[in-house]
């Protein structure tokens, strides 16, 4: 069996990701739907929640070693799923966008003590082990906030993004809900937007 990377092309996935687990829609820009897939971001018998969930009901060193447990299991969960969306598509995407990071504490430790950033770290971990994954195989890492996205991307389909999403919806079937719908918009909109930070500021 070949170890070599498909070709790259002209792909672009969008995320929306939840606790342990994300949805991925890629297009072909400017918008032809070319797969859709749910993917799992941490390996089975692992919580998805470490840092608001089970790391609270631990004594703090435990609770960081959960954490740091549950991040190299999304590191390896994120590889793993962009390297089988690359292999199936037979191309190479060259971009993925994700959702903007919220400004969090610099420690795992502090983390787990702020409420604020104990109820959004678990996404943001999420959100880097995927970032991370993509940077690996040399694709652009575009951040977005929801409402830009999609408006950025009914300007890039010249104002029929609703029409576009419904197109999508039937030729793809169900399931095709609100996180699908902000997928494409993403992926759409990257293709006409520059790289932004990570972190809102």
């Amino acid at each position: 069996m070949s170890n070599r990377r498909p070709r790259a092309g002209r792909a672009l996935v969008g995320v929306m990701d939840h606790a342990g687990w994300a949805v991925l829609i890629t297009v072909r820009p400017p918008g032809a739907l070319l797969d859709r897939r749910r993917v799992a971001l941490t390996e089975a018998g692992l919580p998805v929640m470490p840092h608001h969930h089970e790391g609270q009901r631990l004594e703090l060193a435990k609770a960081v070693a959960l954490v740091r447990q549950v991040e190299r299991s999304a590191q390896r969960c994120s590889e793993a799923a962009l390297s089988t969306l690359a292999a199936e598509l037979g191309v190479e995407p060259t971009g993925i966008a994700l959702r903007v990071c919220p400004p969090l504490p610099g420690t795992v430790e502090a983390r787990i003590q702020n409420y604020r950033a104990m109820c959004v770290a678990d996404w943001v971990m999420y959100r880097r082990a995927l970032a991370a994954a993509a940077t690996a195989r040399g694709w652009a890492v575009h951040w977005y906030e929801p409402k830009q996205a999609l408006d950025e991307a009914d300007r890039v389909l010249g104002g029929t993004l609703k029409q576009h999403l419904a197109a999508a919806r039937a030729e793809a079937g169900a399931p095709w809900q609100k996180d699908h719908q902000l997928a494409m918009a993403a992926a759409i909109a990257a293709s006409k937007t520059r790289r932004r930070p990570a972190t809102r500021r």
